[in-house]
């Protein structure tokens, strides 16, 4: 017995270390860029889009991931191209014409995914309003951590970031720029990430008709007013938490807006 009882403790450690780790994917795009991606849990999907910077592994210890494998969804976490595990092409067109999106479509074609909710934060949040735009199988989008400015095609934060990457770094992006260089983050990438990141207009905005959740931390206006672009989405909801811009998607308040908006 007691080796029996040896055995289920371990089968149970091996168990539980599986379910723990994401397994990585990889999905050939239509341009032949590979796109990793992970998938876990059974039930409604529900897509989480990561920020500028960062990758899908951004998500995995989140109070958000956590609540929504809990409540029994099924979480779909992409690298954008150029990050993470994903490829890192290095020519314009790779990054032109809205490629993140036709990206996400694909994947979830691939997955033969026909209703879902997204979840974008910062950039991830420019994406998933573009693909809001294209996409019509998405039933709940939240859009975190982000303003109104995004709708600006000639938005000064976008240039400056795109010009940060190609060389010319200021004391706004001096950070940005040295945490990429600590993660050894692809410059190139994050260069035509902003040159070629998504606009979604405020007319496109207002042509949505989804329940939408805006969603911001109370001391994060880097990218315009979180109100402004709850205004610019008809019946969308806003809610302000407390926490700034690079710690709000962590909180456990940011998880139970989220889950509870995607719950109703």
């Amino acid at each position: 017995m007691r080796k029996l009882g040896f055995l289920f403790l371990f089968i149970h450690l091996i168990v539980s270390k599986q379910l723990a780790t994401a397994q990585t994917n990889y999905l050939t795009s239509f341009d032949g860029v590979k796109i990793a991606y992970s998938i876990e849990g059974k039930g409604a999907p529900i897509l989480l889009i990561h920020g500028f910077i960062q990758n899908g592994k951004s998500w995995h210890k989140t109070e958000l991931k956590k609540a929504l494998l809990a409540n029994g969804y099924q979480v779909i976490i992409p690298d954008l191209r150029g990050n993470g595990d994903s490829d890192k092409p290095q020519k314009d067109e790779s990054y032109a014409d809205d490629v993140e999106v036709k990206d996400l479509i694909l994947l979830m074609d691939n997955l033969k995914i026909r209703k879902y909710s997204a979840v974008g934060y910062s950039r991830g949040s420019i994406v998933l309003a573009k693909l809001l735009i294209q996409d019509n199988r998405i039933t709940k989008a939240v859009l975190g951590g982000m303003g109104i400015d995004f709708t600006d095609p000639n938005w000064d934060r976008k240039h400056m970031f795109a010009a940060a990457f190609a060389g010319k770094v200021n004391e706004l992006t001096e950070g940005a720029v040295a945490y990429a260089t600590s993660i050894n983050a692809d410059f190139r990438s994050l260069h035509l990430q902003q040159k070629f990141q998504p606009v979604t207009t405020v007319s496109e905005l207002a042509e949505l008709k989804l329940n939408v959740l805006v969603i911001a931390g109370d001391e994060d206006l880097e990218n315009g007013d979180p109100e402004e672009l709850q205004k610019a989405i008809p019946g969308a909801v806003l809610k302000l938490v407390l926490g700034n811009h690079n710690e709000t998607y962590k909180t456990v308040a940011f998880s139970k807006e989220v889950a509870d908006f995607i719950e109703d």
